[in-house]
């Protein structure tokens, strides 16, 4: 397990984390940090806990927001997958429909040069 030596509020914290992620740690720790200095620049010295705790408020509620924004987004992209396969599925039909009619098409095509085709022989016979 790593060790990480990480500094919110002036204030410095040695915390263990999983191997390769001490970076990761590291800017969790620095967007703590940085949330907890902006509380600090808009209310002023209202005491290191407080201060904390709004920022972990605040963090958790940008994070929740964003949770909620990306199953919007996963919503979103369902419905338009289900969309592009129902399109698929229409488009197939419509191709077998126009695959069928130009089928019936050719079948009256050659029904009618057979039977051109044989009214000509036998003319043709009548005529030698």
């Amino acid at each position: 397990m790593a060790q990480v030596n990480v500094t919110i509020s002036g204030k410095s914290y040695r915390m263990a984390c999983d191997d390769g992620e001490e970076e990761r740690l590291a800017q969790l720790a620095e967007t703590l940090d940085q949330a907890i200095e902006r509380l600090r620049k808009r209310f002023g010295e209202i005491g290191d806990q407080r201060l904390t705790v709004m920022a972990a408020i605040t963090l958790a509620d940008q994070h929740a927001e964003a949770e909620r924004r990306l199953g919007e987004v996963e919503a979103r992209i369902a419905a338009l997958e289900a969309a592009h396969g129902d399109a698929d599925s229409s488009r197939f039909a419509a191709d077998a429909d126009v695959a069928l009619a130009i089928a019936a098409l050719a079948e009256r095509v050659e029904a009618a040069a057979a039977r051109i085709g044989g009214n000509g022989a036998a003319d043709s016979g009548d005529e030698d």
